[in-house]
């Protein structure tokens, strides 16, 4: 008797162990999903519901309020009024994402296999500029590329340019400054997929007569993709959507989806357009970003974001 009691005991025990390690994986992911929850999925919705509103006119004194009708025509006005912008941040974000690739690359790799004992100094004199104020620094770069700045006036003066010449208020000067503002994010993810790389697989590969060019081909950039797709995430969507260095660099002609939303929702206090702009832009992106998995076939996005 004493030993049947032992064992259901036991077996009982074993019961809650097993509920237990079941139930770890939901309590280890219940924080990411209440933090998505309310700082994304809530505001989605919000903004939705904001989009299918319709504005209800001034009455006497009263202001002008909105009411839930279900008015899915905002969206078609929205495309109309800023497909036009919807397709110049598409193109700046994807410009800015290539130069950055381009220009963070080199610099990861170098930290990553080069930088010895002082890879995280490296890291922290790259990141040592971006401890100032994001509109700080844009507005550096407005003083930079000013047409009488130190850049511009010098090089007119050597007659490296021709004079009267101007680079403020192009899509040169906005998509530098955002590609500037956006280094460290693609910088950060490709060193740390650059780290992970075992070196062994490197050496072995040069042991087999590989040229380094064969090496970095079909070795060290095929394992290092997941931190080429989080450099995207982390480089494209921020672009996308950014208006701060359109309003100090830019000019009509530049103008950014991020500048029709600002402007619709704290101007014109337009709330149904800026939130059918945002949903579009929100939806746009992705699809665009799981298309993009999809192709790239990536399973470890998660440990570099």
């Amino acid at each position: 008797m004493e030993q049947h009691l032992r064992s259901d005991h036991h077996g009982l025990k074993q019961k809650k162990a097993r509920g237990r390690k079941r139930l770890a994986p939901y309590g280890l992911t219940a924080p990411g999903v209440l933090w998505l929850a309310i700082f994304f999925l809530i505001p989605m919705g919000a903004m939705l519901v904001l989009s299918l509103e319709t504005r209800i006119p001034t009455v006497g004194f009263k202001n002008s309020g909105y009411q839930f009708t279900w008015h899915i025509g905002e969206y078609g006005a929205a495309w109309g009024q800023a497909h036009t912008q919807f397709v110049r941040s598409l193109w700046y974000g994807a410009v800015v994402t290539i130069v950055t690739l381009l220009a963070g690359y080199p610099a990861a790799y170098w930290i990553a296999f080069k930088g010895g004992h002082h890879k995280t100094t490296y890291l922290f004199l790259m990141l040592l500029p971006f401890f100032v104020s994001f509109v700080i620094r844009s507005l550096a770069w407005q003083f930079i590329l000013s047409d009488d700045g130190i850049v511009i006036a010098n090089l007119e003066r050597w007659h490296l340019l021709p004079q009267g010449f101007h680079i403020l208020s192009t899509s040169i000067a906005v998509i530098a400054g955002i590609a500037y503002n956006s280094l460290p994010f693609m910088v950060l993810p490709l060193y740390v997929s650059l780290e992970k790389i075992d070196r062994n697989v490197v050496e072995a590969a040069r042991d087999l007569y590989a040229t380094p060019r064969q090496v970095f081909r079909k070795v060290i950039l095929p394992l290092s993709i997941p931190g080429i797709f989080a450099g995207f995430l982390l480089t494209f969507i921020p672009a996308v959507g950014d208006y701060v260095n359109n309003d100090i660099l830019g000019g009509p002609n530049t103008t950014m989806i991020g500048n029709v939303i600002q402007r619709a929702f704290l101007n014109d206090q337009n709330y149904p357009l800026a939130s059918s702009l945002s949903f579009i832009l929100m939806v746009g992106l992705l699809i665009g970003i799981l298309i993009y998995a999809r192709v790239l076939g990536t399973r470890q996005i998660e440990e570099y974001i």
